[in-house]
This record gives structure tokens, C-alpha cells and sequence, in this order.
């Protein structure tokens, strides 16, 4: 049952993957980055739990903690680009 989950968390992150490439624009992409590393984060959880490491829970907390901030930045940072872009654009 276990190796049925980490196929399943690896064929659907080949997916998210796909959208990464396919996304049809820049918030979408982003989007699947953040749940690329959602999956992740699951990944590792299960693989601790199969190979009896309990630490790599704390691993993988650690990696979904860096992956919101991660997230929340590059979204205000895009969003910081395109009111920019909009100001650019007004002055012309």
C-alpha cells in the first residue's frame, strides 16, 4: 500500500511538473512550483515512515516552511513587476 502512495506522489508530480512547463501563465506556473513542493514535503514524510526515520519529518516541515515563504515572495515580487509594468505603461 505504501509503494501504491509514493507512485501515486510521483506521478502526480510529473503532472505538476507538466503545468510547471505547459502553465498557461506566470501565477499558474507559480502555483505548481508551490505544489511541486507540497508533494515534496509528502514524499519525504512517507519515505521517513517506510525506512523508520522519524527525523525526516522534521525535514520535510522545514522544506514546507521554506517553500510557503518561498512562494509568498516570489508572488509579491511578480505582482511588484507588474505594477511596475503598469506604471510604465501609463507614462507613455
Amino acid at each position: 500500500m505504501i509503494l501504491a502512495v509514493m507512485v501515486a506522489l510521483l506521478v502526480a508530480m510529473g503532472l505538476v511538473l507538466a503545468r510547471v512547463y505547459l502553465g498557461p501563465g506566470r501565477y499558474n506556473r507559480i502555483l505548481a512550483v508551490n505544489l511541486f513542493g507540497t508533494k515534496t514535503v509528502l514524499f519525504v514524510a512517507v519515505v521517513g515512515y517506510v525506512f523508520g526515520r522519524p527525523e525526516f519529518l522534521d525535514i520535510a516541515i522545514l522544506y514546507a516552511l521554506v517553500n510557503f515563504v518561498a512562494t509568498i515572495a516570489v508572488l509579491r515580487l511578480t505582482h511588484y513587476d507588474e505594477l511596475v509594468e503598469q506604471h510604465h505603461e501609463e507614462e507613455v
